[in-house]
């Protein structure tokens, strides 16, 4: 069989090839790492907590899980094949449908350690969603308003109410680690979308500020950030959760004590099967366990960014780098609060932390992760104002939009050049 005909028949539309076709492996690859793991690791550190909590069901939330990550796998294939243009029409509705349920989540006031956070009897948290349906609607936003962005009336302001809103009401629950997010991924977006180094400055002081004046309203903030203070001074004054957490880790020492073996989860570490998963990770397969599962998630976050450089249009771009960034930020934010580098915050550990909310909407972003990458193989460039974040640091470079249309005109100019 010759080169050619072989290549037809693998081009055709009737090979299952064409099905695979333009997905990213190595990132397909490294989910499946991260899924292995997590499962792994919520099976030991569920089992006796779900003992205890559930009459004597030691696979409750193991059972759980596995039913949340079906039904997160279908949502990633359904969005790895659905293009992601389409969400210019969808991402209104998507937002307004988010505040309503936002919005039921206060009046339900259906209480859970002591915030309203879900709906249906625990069994979905809104603010995860609100997370995904954000980075959606803001990256389809700046891509509209891309030409309007350094108008203050176009960028900042409505940036911030669409924040404000989102990020107000998820507050509210209180979920201030949710809120936090939201907002520092509004700010991201409209970095990579080209604003105005002023207006991003602007940007950050109203964060600060409303920061602050949300921790001096906030008991539960109050709290966290003293206790995060006192823990830096001195790790013995801690908070209960981050010293038992330092125990956990102190024991699991370089290459931890065994998959099953800690002793932490069932001596008092609160929550292991989900916002301590982290320390009975480290615990169990010592700093080298954690530190490859940090490498998972780096690795994660740098083949989703290289597939945004990639992507066919400015749209594509935001939509990956957004999606990724906000990924590998929860993972960040989880095991930085489990070491004490951050104030207490109830972020879930993405893929390993029992909770379908989380796993489904990680799976469901990184679905369209994936159809931006198909679609990048099969099609180049259609948005000529932005290609790739090499172009965006180009344009960090004073006024720079030049140094983007000189390397235009100079191959022009070469193209012309014998002929003159």
């Amino acid at each position: 069989m010759g080169a050619e005909t072989f290549l037809d028949e693998r081009s055709s539309p009737r090979t299952p090839a064409r099905f695979v076709r333009g997905f990213d492996m190595p990132l397909l690859a490294g989910v499946v790492a991260l899924i292995v793991f997590g499962l792994a690791m919520l099976y030991s550190a569920s089992w006796d907590f779900s003992y205890a909590a559930f009459d004597g069901d030691n696979m409750y939330m193991f059972n759980r899980q596995l039913m949340w990550l079906g039904i997160g796998l279908v949502a990633a294939v359904i969005f790895a094949f659905f293009d992601y243009h389409h969400w210019r029409r969808l991402v209104v509705p998507a937002m307004l449908v988010t505040v309503l349920i936002l919005i039921a989540v206060l009046v339900t006031s259906e209480i859970r350690f002591n915030a309203r956070r879900t709906l249906w009897g625990g069994s979905v948290q809104p603010s995860e969603l609100a997370k995904l349906v954000t980075v959606l609607y803001l990256s389809v936003w700046l891509y509209a308003k891309r030409q309007m962005l350094q108008n203050l009336s176009f960028g900042l302001i409505p940036l911030g109410v669409i924040l404000g809103v989102v990020g107000g009401l998820i507050y509210q629950q209180p979920d201030l680690s949710a809120a936090g997010t939201v907002l520092i991924l509004g700010g991201l977006l409209f970095f990579l979308a080209g604003g105005d180094l002023k207006q991003i400055g602007v940007l950050l002081v109203i964060a600060v500020i409303a920061g602050g004046m949300v921790v001096s309203v906030s008991l539960t903030g109050q709290e966290r950030v003293s206790d995060f203070i006192a823990g830096i001074k001195d790790p013995l004054q801690a908070s209960y959760h981050v010293r038992r957490s330092f125990e956990a880790i102190v024991n699991g020492g370089w290459f931890g004590v065994g998959i099953g073996k800690s002793v932490s989860k069932t001596t008092g570490l609160p929550v292991p099967p989900t916002d301590s998963v982290f320390a009975v990770v480290v615990e169990e397969l010592g700093w080298v366990g954690g530190v490859m599962l940090i490498g998972l998630f780096a690795f994660l976050v740098w083949r989703g960014l290289v597939i945004a450089r990639r992507a066919p249009d400015m749209l594509g771009t935001l939509l990956a780098s957004g999606l990724v960034i906000w990924i590998g930020l929860e993972a960040l934010i989880n095991m930085a609060v489990m070491v004490g580098l951050l104030p207490f915050a109830g972020n879930a550990l993405p893929f390993v932390s029992a909770g379908g909310s989380n796993l489904v909407t990680t799976l469901a972003a990184l679905g369209i992760v994936f159809n931006i990458s198909r679609q990048a193989s099969e099609a180049t460039a259609t948005d000529e104002e932005w290609r790739s974040y090499r172009a965006t640091a180009d344009l960090r470079r004073g006024n720079g939009r030049r140094s983007v249309s000189r390397a235009r005109r100079s191959r022009s100019a070469e193209e012309q050049a014998p002929r003159r």
